[in-house]
Formats: C-alpha cells, sequence, structure tokens
C-alpha cells in the first residue's frame, strides 16, 4: 500500500508523464489539421474544460491585473504554437529541452550567487550537444528557432505567472480564454472545416486532456503538498521524459551525445529548482 506521503509526488509524476505523451501524441496529428490546428484543439478545448469547471466569468478581478492575465493568455497561446512548429521540424525531446532554457534562465538570473554559474555552464554544455546527431543531417535551423521563440515565451509565462496566480484558478481559466480567442481563429485558418469534425474535435480532447486539464490539476494538488524545490526537481527530467515519447511513440532516435545534452539540461534546472529555494 502506498503511504499517504507519496501521493503528491506520485500526482507530480503522473503530470509529468501525462503531459510528454501528450505532447508526442499531439505531433501524430500533424499531418491531419497542421501544426497550428493542433494548438487550436488544445487551447480551445482546455480553455472549454476550464471555463466548465472554474466559471471564471463568475470572478471580479481589479483592473490593475487585467495587463497580467492577458500577457498570460497570450504567452500560453504563442507557447503552444511556437513548439508545436518546432516539432515539425526537430525530434520532441530536442525541441523540449531548448524550451525549459526559458524558465532556466528566468531563475538563474534572479539570483546573484556565484555557484550558480555551475548550472549554466551546464546548461550551455547540454546546449552544445543538442545538435550532434546520429546522421549527418544538421538540426534544422527552423526548429530551433521556433523552440527558442517558445523558451523565450515560457519565460514571460512565468514573470506572469506568479500574478495570475495569486487569483486561483479563475485567474488561469481566463487566461486560457484569452489564449484560445486568438488561437482557435489561427488553427481554423489552418485546417478549415475539418477542425471541427467529430473525429479530430475527439483527439483533441484526448490532446487538451494529456497536455493541459490533468496536467494542470495534478499540478495544483502537487503544488500545495510539496516544497517547490521538490516539484522543481520532479519537473526537471522534462526533456528526459519527452525524448523518451518521442521514440517510443514517435520513433525519434536520438544520438549519445544528444542523451548528454539533455541531460545536462535536466541538471541545470536541478541546481535551479535549489536556486529557488535559496
Amino acid at each position: 500500500m502506498i503511504p499517504s506521503t507519496q501521493f503528491p509526488m506520485i500526482a507530480a509524476f503522473v503530470s509529468l508523464l501525462s503531459l510528454q505523451i501528450g505532447a508526442a501524441f499531439a505531433k501524430t496529428i500533424f499531418p491531419l489539421v497542421g501544426t497550428d490546428g493542433v494548438a487550436a484543439l488544445r487551447i480551445g478545448i482546455s480553455a472549454l474544460l476550464l471555463a466548465i469547471v472554474f466559471r471564471p466569468w463568475t470572478a471580479k478581478f481589479q483592473a490593475t491585473y487585467w495587463p497580467s492575465i492577458f500577457i498570460y493568455g497570450a504567452m500560453i497561446g504563442l507557447m503552444n504554437l511556437l513548439i508545436y512548429r518546432a516539432f515539425l521540424h526537430i525530434p520532441v525531446g530536442i525541441a523540449i529541452s531548448i524550451e525549459v532554457l526559458g524558465p532556466l534562465g528566468i531563475s538563474l538570473l534572479s539570483t546573484k550567487r556565484r555557484t550558480d554559474i555551475i548550472w549554466v555552464l551546464c546548461a550551455l554544455i547540454g546546449v552544445l550537444l543538442l545538435p550532434f546527431n546520429q546522421a549527418d543531417t544538421a538540426l534544422s535551423l527552423t526548429g530551433v528557432i521556433y523552440a527558442v521563440l517558445a523558451a523565450i515565451c515560457w519565460g514571460l509565462y512565468i514573470k506572469t505567472a506568479s500574478t495570475v496566480s495569486q487569483l486561483g484558478s479563475k485567474g488561469v481559466a481566463t487566461g486560457m480564454f484569452i489564449a484560445a480567442l486568438f488561437m482557435v481563429p489561427i488553427g481554423t485558418v489552418q485546417a478549415g472545416a475539418s477542425l471541427f469534425t467529430p473525429h479530430i474535435l475527439m483527439l483533441g480532447l484526448i490532446i487538451a486532456l494529456l497536455s493541459s486539464a490533468v496536467p494542470f490539476l495534478l499540478d495544483m494538488y502537487a503544488l500545495k503538498r510539496l516544497p517547490r524545490s521538490i516539484f522543481g526537481i520532479l519537473m526537471s527530467a522534462s526533456p528526459a521524459v519527452s525524448a523518451i515519447a518521442g521514440a517510443i511513440i514517435l520513433d525519434e532516435q536520438l544520438s549519445t551525445l544528444q542523451w548528454f545534452g539533455i541531460a545536462a539540461i535536466s541538471l541545470a534546472c536541478i541546481g535551479a529548482s535549489f536556486t529557488k529555494k535559496a
């Protein structure tokens, strides 16, 4: 029997698995509705689910919070749009490894401890190893650029999330709705009416549940019961888990050096988690 004290850690780990499996699964339907269509499905259906559960229209936010809510929503939409476009050109594990550099950078920039140069070097080494794939072909520059832009958006998301989190679940649901307002039209332009067929909507529901709804609820449970440093260490496995999901679901094979690069970036994220604690 599992001790109840382990439930928060299990919840955080299941959230991580769900998120990265959802990312890999999303790539499998790119041929059906395109990257923008998949992003629209994930954001649109997630916004609908959160609205049903948390009823954000009942909230009365102070005017000073609205700029942060709008930026928060915009970054949610752009993050998804850009990272899915990156998936189209480079392996999922590589794209996620680059994307996590956004929040990692925010964390390291917020500290002035000299010892944190170690984590900066780990991240730098990891990035330098990522291009060394098994084949002679170079890593797609287009994919890398999209992943870097997604990392910047994730960093901006982190900056505004601390403000929006003060508004609770209704604030998060409102931000997701704002993201859907511009993401659904963009996805519809690319995918057309096929985006709203029952089969595609069912696939979109699966992606929304795996990539947004389930991780969101599990993270809410875990963050209330785990120190943020421990939660951060668990989330540091994101690059590795995404690479494993990509290998199993998408047959994306990485070289030994790329795996070392992913490990170095994960180690930097672990170090940054302790930095936050300090």
